[in-house]
């Protein structure tokens, strides 16, 4: 788009596809262009970083013969055309209309389509006709006097339908021609989510109120319901006093399970969640075996109270058989049927388990949206849900679609300040945090912690701890350790008085605290730290999960850091096999691990093996982020210090030049990982004797590393041995003794003293 048009697009459809406009303008809108392609030259002007705005006409058109001034002076003012194409928008005299009138204007080649349901060219046949999904306009050419010939046209096509470009790759399509710019220029997936936030609850007193008293109120509403309809059909009489039974009879199965009737029964003086929950869960199935609705409720409604729990095995054994009992009550075409699914589907990606989980949150938001309708409570929570599982499998953009949408629905319900609101902007500020945005989401975690506080009123709670926790992870991944350190403490000293100590969340949080510990080389304090969030993951996730071999990963780490490198190997080698364990097919996780195992594998000198692991990590990274990723640059960098060390430093100055190239412009040039990879690069630059060219980068870059918070000891350490031999070659001994002294005074502040 160039100044003279005032919108990216115009969305032309038929109102009976308004769902597919909705998505297809918001999809749109809050697509983010690729760094690397912003301010390309193109046919079409440079490429834009955002595309937006985008007209969608959101009214039916009135009986008229013309398409009014402001449609026609959007279509003018519109840099291309998209028509959503279906057998509604064939038959759509007003589609076809702004197609003649964009065509009219002599831009012909800047018309896209997204198929969405019917055929191409079934209009050809009369047995067919009815699903041509192309409109009249859209077939055949313009002629020079403004009229359609009978010359056939060929449309430029994305296909969104089931079996052919899918919804995503569709989109991308639609962008890629408008932007002018290659289809997989822009297919790329994003980074693995770096923090997985664990849904927490409160103490077990509250779950027990929040459900015997939401059971009671519903048994109560029932009845009002039942007495109302008295002179109703006896179909809906009957119907209204089953369902209030059953919520009478599921309201005193809670109320009893609550109760103690034997406090001898329990450990101690208290009755924890755990033990309630564990004797209600023996007592289905015996006492309700002849009512499997109420069952299927108690299921669900328990099963939900164990994932809370963090107790994934027994919440999706409940789950599943609540699902099975409600499918077998009502069918497939049921809210509650939704609901389980969406309930099991939570479980399972917090499992890892995400093929399984994937198809049914589609079921299930499918299902929600037919009986329910988009702007429902429901369908909110399902998108966040759905949203979650694309984040952990770093698919982010994606993400941000479903979680503008639930925010949206949100705020149509609620209003401006609720819990719920909250959440939802906080979940939004950790999507834009991992896509890089960083200043949104600040903005974003801020406000929502804001708004639980007043909320609260100061009153612990595990939301507010939550945010607390994610907005001190944003500000540690920015350098500002002490304010994420007090956050982290905050956020952890919370969740003890809430949550039994064994929770995931508490391993979240002391995870995070000793990241940042870790940091700030009080090594002595983040060891333990790191140990007990191992040995709590396994407890609660199992030997075998993506959070274990994380934790054992960032435990090498710091190992490594202290000195104790034969130990860090083999941790970060242990790592690596479980995620290639987990994901067998490939994952960010296992690249991740290649790239570590390989820069440690090339310290030890074992470079054959470095260099295999390196280069196979380059080469999933890019099938799994996209060639323009930092994290293929980090890849990259590792590459270029093997050159390096192993002597081949034309290779190794190219390949580090690469890198810092895609850093400062991914990053910035200040970003220590840029640094670093200039370090390297004039590391290799002093081999070959370019003693001029090498100073400059290894002074700025130095000086970059020392100060930066999230460089590793050995980076600086490297850096200034790279210096020392600079000025060694160069035949400046003295100066290379300065930084000699420099290194050996690094190494006894950071305790290693011994590294090499």
């Amino acid at each position: 788009m160039n100044g003279q048009h005032k919108y990216r697009a115009f969305i032309s459809y038929s109102h009976a596809d308004e769902k597919w406009a909705a998505w297809l303008h918001k999809a749109l809108e809050t697509y983010k262009v690729p760094k690397h392609l912003v301010g390309k030259a193109t046919d079409y002007g440079p490429v834009p970083e955002r595309i937006a705005p985008i007209f969608r006409d959101r009214e039916e058109l009135a009986s008229s013969t013309e398409l009014g001034d402001v449609l026609t002076e959007a279509l003018k003012q519109s840099a291309c055309l998209i028509v959503i194409c279906s057998p509604n928008a064939a038959q759509s005299r007003w589609t076809n209309e702004e197609i003649l009138a964009y065509k009219r204007l002599g831009r012909q080649g800047r018309i896209f389509c997204l198929i969405v349901d019917g055929e191409p060219g079934a209009s050809q046949s009369p047995e067919t006709a009815d699903q041509e999904c192309f409109p009249e306009g859209l077939m055949y050419q313009m002629g020079t006097d403004g009229n359609l010939t009978d010359r056939r046209s060929e449309p430029i096509a994305a296909d969104a339908r089931a079996g052919k470009d899918d919804k995503q790759n569709a989109k991308l399509k639609l962008i890629a021609g408008m932007i002018d710019v290659g289809f997989d220029d822009l297919k790329q997936r994003e980074q693995h989510r770096r923090h997985q936030r664990m849904v927490a609850i409160t103490v077990a007193a509250a779950i027990g109120m929040a459900i015997t008293t939401g059971l009671a109120a519903t048994a109560w509403f029932a009845r009002i319901e039942a007495e109302a309809q008295r002179n109703h059909a006896e179909v809906q009489r009957n119907r209204a006093e089953a369902e209030a039974e059953t919520a009478k009879q599921t309201a005193q199965f809670m109320v009893g399970l609550f109760s103690v009737s034997d406090p001898s029964e329990a450990r101690g003086n208290t009755i924890t969640a755990r033990e309630i929950l564990d004797k209600g869960a023996e007592r289905i199935d015996t006492e309700l075996a002849d009512q499997p609705e109420i069952q299927a409720t108690l299921m669900d409604t328990m099963g939900s109270v164990y994932k809370s729990l963090g107790l994934y095995p027994k919440a999706g054994e409940l789950l599943n058989e609540a699902l099975i009992k409600r499918r077998a009550e009502f069918g497939d075409e049921h809210v509650d049927v939704a609901l389980t699914l969406a309930h099991l589907a939570e479980v399972l990606s917090l499992q890892a388990e995400y093929d399984d989980a994937e198809p049914m949150y589609r079921e299930a938001l499918d299902t929600q949206r037919r009986l329910l309708g988009d702007e429902a409570a429901e369908v909110a929570a399902t998108l966040i849900g759905f949203a979650d599982l694309l984040t952990m499998e770093g698919r982010f953009e994606e993400a941000e679609v479903l979680l503008r949408e639930s925010l949206e629905i949100r705020h149509e319900i609620l209003g401006v300040e609720h819990l719920d609101l909250a959440k939802g902007m906080e979940d939004l500020g950790m999507n834009l945090f991992d896509q890089g945005n960083s200043d949104a989401a600040e903005i974003l975690l801020r406000d929502s912690t804001a708004m639980r506080k007043r909320l609260l009123n100061g009153s612990p709670h595990p939301e507010l701890a939550d945010g607390l926790s994610n907005l001190a992870l944003l500000l540690w991944t920015e350098g500002d350790f002490v304010e994420a350190e007090a956050l982290f403490r905050e956020a952890l000293a919370m969740n003890r008085e809430l949550l039994d100590d064994s929770h995931p969340t508490i391993a979240a949080n002391l995870n995070n605290l000793a990241f940042v510990l870790h940091d700030k080389r009080d090594y002595a304090a983040a060891e333990p730290l790191f140990r007990n969030v191992i040995a709590m993951r396994k407890q609660s996730l199992g030997e075998e999960h993506p959070e274990v071999a994380l934790a054992l990963n960032n435990l090498a780490f710091l190992l490594y850091d202290q000195g104790d490198r034969e130990t860090a190997l083999a941790m970060a080698r242990e790592s690596l096999a479980m995620y290639q364990r987990l994901f067998p097919d490939g994952h960010p996780g296992v690249a991740t691990g290649l790239t570590n195992v390989g820069r440690w594998l090339t310290d030890r000198g074992d470079y054959d093996n470095a260099e295999s692991m390196l280069l196979e990590s380059l080469e999933m990274r890019r099938q799994l982020l996209g060639d323009d990723h930092p994290r293929v640059a980090v890849t990259l960098t590792g590459l270029g210090r093997l050159y390096l060390d192993t002597g081949r430093f034309a290779d190794a100055v190219a390949t580090s030049h690469d890198a810092r190239l895609r850093l400062t412009d991914a990053l910035s040039a200040e970003h220590w990982r840029t640094a670093w990879a200039g370090s390297i690069e004039g590391a290799s630059l002093t081999q070959l004797g370019k003693f001029s060219q090498a100073e400059p980068l290894l002074l700025q870059n130095y000086r970059i590393i020392a100060a930066a918070a999230g460089a590793r000891p050995v980076h600086v350490e490297s850096t200034l041995q790279f210096l020392a031999d600079l000025y060694q070659a160069w035949g400046q001994p003295e100066r290379a003794s300065e930084y000699l002294a420099q290194l050996s005074a690094t190494r006894i502040e950071s305790g290693c003293v011994n590294c090499q």
